[in-house]
Parts: structure tokens; C-alpha cells; sequence
């Protein structure tokens, strides 16, 4: 007995799987940064401004910082595939480091979480490369109808 059941499936376009990757970054970004306010002493900070953020300069800096991956989200779908590939693979190897260099640095127990996100982050963002660089070519000879 073969009680299998073979379940429809559909090959799905590049830019689909980057936008959808950019979008679980972001989503890990928000809950890391959300997760990070039931740190013991962190709303204290929050209201005596002692944060990393503690400058109009920096807040702007962290501002661009995230706008970017919260964009990729939309070009990765509207950009002419050969700027798009580029742009998927430049942010994304830029905001792998990134994250690499914050789950190294984040020691702290209080931050495991943080460290878990930032780590779940780096694959994503390596999957985007992975796919970005694999991008599949366009066949260059059209099909012919008969």
C-alpha cells in the first residue's frame, strides 16, 4: 500500500526567497531588540539615556543600519536582477559580519537570547548570499512556437 500523498509544489522565483529572507531578518532584528527590554537594568538605562544609543549621531547611524535590510525587503522584488544580486550579496555578506561580531561579543547571560538571534541572523543573511550568488540565468534562446 502507497498511501504517499505527492503534495503540489512550484519552483519559486528568486527575488521571492530574498525578499522573504530579508523579511525574517528583520523579524529576528525586532524581536532581538524587542527581547532586549526584559534585561534586568536595561529600561533604567532606557530612562537615564545611559544606552549605545546615546547621541543623536549614533541613533541616526542605528537608524540606516536597519533601513537597509527593511529595504532589501522591496528591491530584492523591484530591482533589474543583475543590480539586485549585487546589492543581496554586498548587504548580505556586510550584515553576516555584523551579526558574527555581535554573537562573539554578546557574553553576557542576559544576552544568550541575544547571541541565539544574532547567530539565526548570520544563516539567513548567508542564505541570502548563497542564493543571491547562485541566481539563476535566463535561457538566452527564445523558445519557438509552432
Amino acid at each position: 500500500m502507497n498511501n504517499i500523498k505527492h503534495l503540489e509544489d512550484f519552483k519559486i522565483n528568486v527575488k521571492f526567497k530574498l525578499s522573504a529572507l530579508w523579511t525574517a531578518v528583520m523579524f529576528c532584528y525586532i524581536y532581538g531588540d524587542y527581547f532586549s527590554l526584559y534585561v534586568p537594568t536595561c529600561i533604567a538605562g532606557f530612562i537615564s539615556g545611559e544606552t549605545m544609543l546615546d547621541s543623536p549621531i549614533k541613533l541616526f547611524a542605528a537608524s540606516m543600519l536597519m533601513a537597509i535590510p527593511a529595504l532589501m525587503i522591496f528591491l530584492s522584488l523591484a530591482l533589474k536582477p543583475q543590480l539586485s544580486k549585487w546589492l543581496n550579496i554586498l548587504f548580505g555578506t556586510i550584515y553576516t559580519a555584523i551579526m558574527l561580531l555581535i554573537a562573539i561579543t554578546s557574553i553576557a547571560p542576559w544576552w544568550t537570547f541575544y547571541v541565539f538571534l544574532a547567530i539565526v541572523e548570520s544563516c539567513i543573511t548567508l542564505l541570502i548570499v548563497w542564493y543571491a550568488w547562485k541566481w539563476p540565468e535566463r535561457n538566452s534562446t527564445p523558445e519557438t512556437i509552432t
